[in-house]
């Protein structure tokens, strides 16, 4: 299982490292330390607190900042994390939370199971035109 950091939790939640550090000590979000001391966030645990951030608060912005990622023509790019996937014979179905943004992509299954796509990880939805484009992070 993937886990975040608070301040990649932030910025996948489109806030301030200092906001996601309250939240997660007034509870509302559970972490753990590792090795290190630091904090970290399991990803299907962010993965649902996103949902809910996104559906407590329907008017907020999303942070969408600079990333570091692979090179491309799709400009606009929505980082967030994978919330829902649903895997048919051939086609899937992934949902991702970026802020508060939900974005739905129908691609292959063989394309989700070569990206290795699970709840809880961090990915990018790049849309372009009507084709969103998801790139693992």
């Amino acid at each position: 299982m993937q886990s975040y950091t608070i301040g990649q939790a932030a910025r996948l939640l489109g806030v301030s490292p200092d906001t996601a550090r309250r939240w997660a000590d007034a509870g509302r979000i559970a972490t753990h330390r590792d090795e290190a001391g630091r904090r970290l966030i399991d990803g299907r645990d962010l993965a649902a607190f996103s949902i809910e951030i996104a559906r407590s608060a329907p008017g907020t912005q999303g942070g969408q900042g600079e990333e570091d990622g692979p090179y491309t023509t799709a400009r606009n790019a929505f980082p967030g994390i994978v919330t829902a996937v649903k895997l048919g014979d051939v086609a899937a179905q992934v949902e991702i939370q970026a802020g508060p943004h939900r974005l739905v992509s129908l691609l292959t299954r063989e394309a989700v199971e070569e990206l290795g796509l699970e709840v809880g990880m961090w990915a990018t939805a790049r849309v372009k035109s009507t084709n969103v484009h998801i790139d693992r992070v």
